[in-house]
């Protein structure tokens, strides 16, 4: 069983900067991406950030390049999104996720939509 327990959400001002943290209960053998995705009131979910886990290369939305950094630190099973210069539209409950995929996949945001393993999320709203 893999468990992802997401932390660090909160409110805070445009412009502002928060950063998320995901805890990984173990990975599992094949298991070389993480993800973190988000989802606002009425929209669907949206890819943000893909980090593959061996190498560390890392993906990002068109709509947080610059903005957001995904990274990880293997040795406390964790991988962070670190959100600065954040909009409204930034809102939304922010979810972490990991599979194992190919190393393409890992390489498009928008599939992480789909990974079989998925925390239970933490709220970030931005107000103006």
């Amino acid at each position: 069983q893999v468990r992802l327990v997401e932390s660090g959400g909160g409110s805070v001002q445009v412009g502002g900067s928060l950063r998320l943290s995901c805890v990984v209960s173990r990975y599992i053998y094949g298991m070389n991406c993480m993800a973190w995705i988000r989802q606002a009131p009425g929209k669907e979910r949206e890819g943000v950030a893909n980090i593959d886990i061996g190498d560390g290369t890392t993906y990002y939305a068109d709509s947080v390049k610059g903005r957001f950094t995904i990274s990880q630190d293997t040795a406390k099973n964790t991988v962070y999104l670190q959100m600065n210069v954040l909009k409204p539209e930034d809102t939304g409950m922010y979810y972490c996720a990991a599979d194992s995929t190919t190393p393409y996949r890992c390489t498009m945001v928008g599939f992480s939509a789909t990974f079989g393993y998925w925390g239970q999320g933490t709220q970030v709203t931005v107000s103006s």
